[in-house]
């Protein structure tokens, strides 16, 4: 089974305080405000926060899955991630909420614990 733009957006608002808003036309997901999670503009993709430090690392072991846009997400703590390539919803939960949890503010991580990595 694929992993859908649909399962994104499901999973994306059944985070705490989360939002829908449209920027650059596209759907983007924020918690209390800031972006968290963003679907590409074919629905294939979708774009989550990521340590700079970390991000390499992670688009070289596992290529087919995680990648950048290089020239546009250069000088962003962003990476992206193919759909498809995803095992299952479980995985994208995992991803979705690490994202969560590098943007929301401490005091809405303290009241859900059990959401950090």
């Amino acid at each position: 089974m694929t992993t859908t733009a649909d399962d994104v957006r499901t999973i994306a608002l059944s985070l705490p305080d989360t939002a829908e808003k449209l920027a650059w036309g596209q759907p983007t997901f924020r918690v209390a405000g800031k972006i968290f999670a963003g679907l590409g503009d074919d629905d294939t993709t979708m774009g989550v926060k990521c340590p700079m430090e970390d991000r390499a690392e992670l688009i070289a072991s596992e290529p087919e899955k995680f990648f950048t846009r290089e020239g546009h997400d250069d000088n962003y703590a962003w990476v992206r991630v193919r759909l498809a390539a995803l095992e299952d919803n479980d995985e994208l939960r995992t991803i979705l909420a690490d994202s969560w949890c590098q943007a929301a503010p401490r005091k809405l991580l303290d009241a859900y614990p059990e959401l950090k990595p």
